[in-house]
Parts: structure tokens; sequence; C-alpha cells
């Protein structure tokens, strides 16, 4: 049954709608069933989503039939966590995690086939690894990209495995899938990931979920640190600490 106000929404407000229920949908939809919500004419439904695929907003799923959020959509998540408001809070959330373990704290976001590093607060030790924001890294072979994959449905888990070549980044790095998907399926179980010298040689990652008001994976908090000043066992022992900074900035984004 529709709702009466489908009726009579403004046309400059239908754009925002559909993002909208794309956004909350947290997979792959077809305009037939994000329209279910809003009830509009056939036609113009699908008006309205080649607009935003044309202009970036949205892209299409690999069975060409559904739709997810494009480049520009992501772009626009990421300056919503960006924003003037929120920076200075989160930013201080960073540097106390930072100064609690010693090492370079990052907020990473998905981006298509990688994660791209939103923030970061540098360890004051010497020795540090140079991923700067706006840097893009692959998704499975970080600690990051491979929490984001533990999120992700089967059949697109599955598209991205497959499109994927598993290129030895570095000595820990999954090259075999079977073994990768076990990985993956671990994390999806522990609510972490790690990153076991599979990007860069002799260094660690840890990172938990940024979760949004829909318990979906927003973005990772993670902290990376080179195995001569501290190996991964010691690196699980600040799940807590990451964990509680992943909350606070979670709550900064749905206030």
């Amino acid at each position: 049954m529709k709702d009466d106000r489908t009726e009579t929404i403004p046309t400059n407000l239908r754009l925002l709608l559909v993002l909208e229920a794309v956004a909350k949908a947290g997979e792959p939809v077809t305009p037939t069933e994000v329209n279910a919500g809003l009830g509009l004419p056939k036609p113009t439904i699908h008006r309205l989503f080649s607009t935003l695929l044309d202009e970036g907003f949205l892209q299409r799923d690999l069975d060409g039939r559904a739709y997810l959020p494009g480049p520009r959509m992501r772009g626009l998540a990421g300056g919503v966590l960006s924003s003037s408001r929120i920076h200075g809070a989160r930013q201080a959330i960073l540097k106390r995690l930072s100064a609690t373990i010693g090492e370079t704290c990052n907020i990473a976001l998905p981006d298509g086939d990688a994660m791209t590093y939103l923030e970061r607060v540098e360890t004051e030790w010497p020795l540090r690894i140079q991923l700067p924001p706006g840097t893009r890294v692959p998704l499975y072979c970080t600690a990051s990209g491979k929490l984001y994959l533990s999120t992700l449905g089967r059949r697109d888990l599955e598209a991205y495995l497959s499109a994927t070549p598993l290129e030895r980044r570095a000595p820990g790095t999954y090259t075999d899938r079977a073994a990768l998907e076990d990985a993956i399926a671990r994390i999806r179980v522990d609510g972490h990931a790690t990153d076991r010298g599979e990007f860069m040689p002799d260094m660690i990652a840890v990172a938990v979920p940024i979760r949004d008001t829909n318990d979906r994976l927003l973005a990772t908090l993670s902290f990376h640190a080179p195995t001569q000043r501290i190996d991964l066992e010691r690196g699980l022992t600040f799940l807590p600490e990451l964990h509680a900074a992943a909350a606070e900035l979670a709550a900064l984004v749905a206030a």
C-alpha cells in the first residue's frame, strides 16, 4: 500500500530519497525494490536511477539489474566523516588511541576494490610506515580491507574474489583463494581483522569496524606497526581500546 505522501513528493527531493534508500539497503537493489517504499510512477523511478548512474552517484552491480553506491556517493560519505563539525573530536579520539598504543592509527573507507585512508595520527617514533590520507590499499592483503570483505554477502564476495588476482605483496600475503576465504570467515566470527605481514614485510596491523546506526560497516579503525617494535600477539591486547574508540567515532557520525 502506497503512502499518500508519495503522490506529492517534491521533484527536487526524489533523487535524495533514492540515494537514501540505496544507502539504507546495504546491498545492491533494483529500482523496483527501492520504489516499493516510494511509490513513484515506474518511468520516474527508472529516470531517477538513470540520472544517478550517469552522474556517478550509483553504479550497476555485476548482474546488470541492481545498483549500489557509486564513486560520488562514496565520496559523499567520506565528506560527511570529514566534516569540520566532527573533525576536531575525531582527531582527539585518534590521538588518544595512538598515544595509548604507541603506534599510528587510521580511519579508512571502502572505495570500490580498495580501502582509502581518510585520516591518521602518526606515531612519534622515527621508524614509521608512510600511508598518508588519500592512499588506496588493496582489500585482500590489509586488515581494514579483509574486515570490509567479511561484511560482504556471498554473491558480492564471490564476484570480488573471481575478479581479483591475489598478487603477492609481502611474505604473508594470501595468494591461495581458499586460504583467504577461510581467513575472511574467521574475521566474520571474531569481529576484527589482522595483517600478519601481508601488505608490507615486517608490518602488523589490527582493524575493527566503525558501524553506522544500522549496525553496518561504515569505516574501519586500525593501527599498524613495524614488527621491530610490536608483534601481533601484543597488538591484539589493544582490541578493547580499538573497539571503544570505534564506538566513540560511530557516535560522532550518528549525533
